[in-house]
């Protein structure tokens, strides 16, 4: 079944695979960019199965009109990928408010724009799928990359409750949890704020050394992530989580046994903060 997707920031990385691979299986795509000549090439080259559209996630105007205009084009929507978004990295104690709330305000609220802006379209259909791109950063956490892990398990947060909430409105809701994968992730759409502070430089530092090292060499193909989304949509009861990749897999499971390990060994001090019974 032919499907019509939304994705946001289709210029590099997951959005640019995933949109790429629909449209070569016949599916039909808007695709949000940050600059015009970008989405008018996107445009051009999809023909009438798709449209490029201009939106900074940022500005919820433009998320509104973009929106609007992919359901103009394409007739109705059934996959709606948050994918924008970028990774903040420095001491916790190191990065500005500035920088903060930009961090936030991309990775946080964009998604929640475009999500507020599609509701509506999908709850009168009763149907469509809402995928987040989180990250392994949304369930386990490293030193350097406070920041943006505090974005990822807001937006985690955020999917796992709209998940409870539209799923009997036959709405389905997945956050997609990538590890390393071959993408600008830790080039070019990053940000650093190096550490100036000597006490950060063997935690915070050295992480964020070897993130930058790591790029252009991490172990995920963007192409297979693009391929497990694919057929996520096309899943009768599709997962709330996905992790994606063998570290991110392993990373997951991880956590999960350590917080479940941490919490039943302390169990005694949180049950015995109830009233008596």
């Amino acid at each position: 079944m032919t499907k019509h997707w939304f994705i946001t920031g289709v210029s590099t990385g997951f959005g640019k695979h995933l949109a790429e691979l629909a449209l070569a299986k016949g599916d039909k795509v808007a695709a949000t960019f940050r600059k015009q000549e970008q989405a008018d090439e996107f445009t051009k080259k999809a023909g009438a199965n798709g449209i490029g559209l201009v939106a900074d996630v940022a500005d919820e105007a433009a998320v509104k009109k973009a929106v609007a205009d992919a359901i103009a084009k394409l007739g109705h929507l059934d996959a709606i990928v948050n994918n924008a978004g970028y990774g903040s990295m420095g001491p916790i104690e190191e990065i500005d408010d500035a920088e903060v709330q930009r961090q936030f305000d991309v990775n946080v609220f964009g998604p929640l724009r475009v999500i507020r802006a599609v509701l509506p379209h999908l709850r009168e259909r009763k149907s469509g799928h809402i995928i987040n791109i989180t990250s392994i950063g949304g369930l386990k956490t490293f030193p350097g990359v406070g920041i943006y892990h505090g974005s990822k398990f807001a937006l985690e947060g955020i999917g796992e409750s709209l998940a409870q909430q539209v799923g009997p409105l036959g709405i389905r809701v997945t956050n997609v949890e990538p590890s390393g994968f071959r993408t600008d992730w830790a080039g070019r759409s990053a940000t650093f704020t190096e550490p100036a502070i000597e006490d950060y430089r063997a935690t915070a530092g050295k992480n964020m050394a070897a993130i930058q090292e790591s790029s252009g060499k991490q172990p995920g193909d963007p192409e297979r992530a693009a391929q497990a989304m694919y057929d996520l949509v096309r899943m009768d009861n599709p997962p709330v989580h996905l992790p994606l990749g063998k570290a991110a897999v392993k990373g997951a499971l991880d956590k999960f046994t350590e917080i479940k390990k941490e919490i039943e060994q302390y169990a005694h001090i949180g049950n015995g903060a109830d009233f008596p019974s």
